[in-house]
């Protein structure tokens, strides 16, 4: 006879779930137009938490993620996230974006902050009910924190729509990821401020000092040593940037992003980079999508979730339209290419969902705030592709149009 189900075994069984269930979805059910297999993988997480799977079938969902499984679980999400964020840091082009500084600037400044204050709007609405605030925030880190997590724009995803549409290495395909990169850079700044501890203040501006100098070190090493070195060294870089950020009570992924902004694509084959982020997102953040939604939570009422979830949907797209259509009048764009920008960089999606798990972590926001932006996430991403696909089929001479 077969005693009780180890650890091991439960554990084999989640990621079973993990990996089989959201594929199964996508490949038989044909999502990939509506919803690449990255969204059902985030949709497959929110139903397998607590608020769908734990409310239908409580006693197998505490068998499966019972606390042993979720600490190996959040270890390997951990791992994922701060492996991705660093990639996203690495493809920044800011390079090009000086290149093209005016352009780039009014854009990414537009876009940027018009749905932060549509966003931080619609938080401060979310301010006069019970529930959504987080125990650890006052109220201007929670307007500021949610604000910006509507003006997100998730550049990994980004990456890989445009690559879905052909267009990623067309001239506006490139304007756009300058646009993303100036954007992402503003974001973690802004979570940054939002995070700032007076009471270890001293520590965290001691991180930044230290981080300034050990980066001058750190780039110097990685010109003079062979490519196959630099990759060991750049997560070597990566561990330690996480652990002290994190010490200084920042965030772990705050220091992944900063290890990957200070470092040069250039330094790596740039097929082997994208090879890299293709596996994590095959290998490793499913893992991290089923964590994210094992911390949903719907104590409030669904009804309210959904309503807050639609209220910052509607304020992210449309201050996102808004801000670059502004630009677009500036600038000269004509209305089609001031749309088609503007609905590629209101994607949210992964960083977004980083962004609002940071939040959370820190406690400037509750579960129930982070299931209405996850849920916003969702939406926002979804509805990309079927947007822009028709608009550029109806104006192919936008993609090839530079600045």
């Amino acid at each position: 006879m077969h005693g009780p189900m180890g650890t091991t075994e439960i554990f084999l069984i989640a990621m079973l779930l993990i990996f089989a269930v959201p594929y199964l979805i996508w490949r038989l059910g044909n999502t990939d137009y509506w919803a690449p297999l990255v969204v059902v993988q985030i949709i497959t997480g929110v139903l397998l938490g607590p608020g769908v799977l734990g409310k239908a079938y409580p006693e197998y969902y505490s068998f499966v993620f019972n606390p042993q499984v979720i600490g190996c679980l959040n270890g390997i999400a951990w791992w994922a996230v701060m492996l991705f964020v660093m990639l996203a840091g690495i493809e920044l082009d800011l390079k090009k974006a000086w290149e093209h500084r005016r352009e780039s600037s009014i854009t990414a400044g537009l876009a940027l902050g018009v749905p932060l204050a549509f966003g931080g709007i619609a938080a401060a609405g979310m301010l006069g009910y019970a529930g959504w605030i987080g125990p650890q925030a006052q109220s201007w880190q929670f307007v500021l924190g949610v604000g910006m997590a509507c003006a997100v724009t998730a550049l990994p995803i980004l990456i890989l729509l445009m690559e879905k549409l052909d267009i990623l290495r067309q001239p506006l395909g490139q304007r756009i990821l300058r646009y993303a990169s100036l954007d992402d850079i503003a974001i973690w700044g802004v979570l940054a401020l939002i995070l700032l501890d007076w009471e270890r203040v001293g520590r965290q501006l001691g991180f930044f000092v230290v981080f300034i100098i050990a980066t001058r070190l750190f780039r110097r090493m990685m010109v003079s040593i062979p490519e196959r070195d630099c990759w060991f060294a750049m997560l070597v870089w990566l561990i330690v940037c996480g652990f002290t950020a994190d010490w200084a009570g920042l965030h772990y992924m705050v220091g992944a992003f900063l290890a990957g902004a200070v470092m040069d694509a250039d330094w790596f084959d740039q097929e082997k980079l994208d090879f890299l982020r293709h596996n994590v997102l095959l290998v490793l953040m499913p893992v991290f999508f089923l964590s994210t939604g094992l911390r949903t939570n719907w104590a409030v009422g669904g009804a309210a979730v959904f309503v807050a979830a639609a209220v910052l949907l509607a304020a992210s797209v449309a201050g996102k339209l808004v801000g670059v259509r502004i630009a677009g009048r500036v600038l000269g764009w004509g209305r089609e290419e001031a749309s088609i920008i503007g609905w590629l960089l209101q994607t949210k999606a992964l960083i977004m969902i980083i962004f609002a798990n940071i939040l959370l972590d820190k406690g400037v926001i509750t579960s129930e705030t982070f299931t209405a932006l996850l849920l916003m996430a969702i939406g926002s991403t979804m509805l990309t592709i079927p947007v822009v696909y028709p608009k550029l089929r109806r104006g192919v001479e936008l993609v090839l149009k530079a600045r």
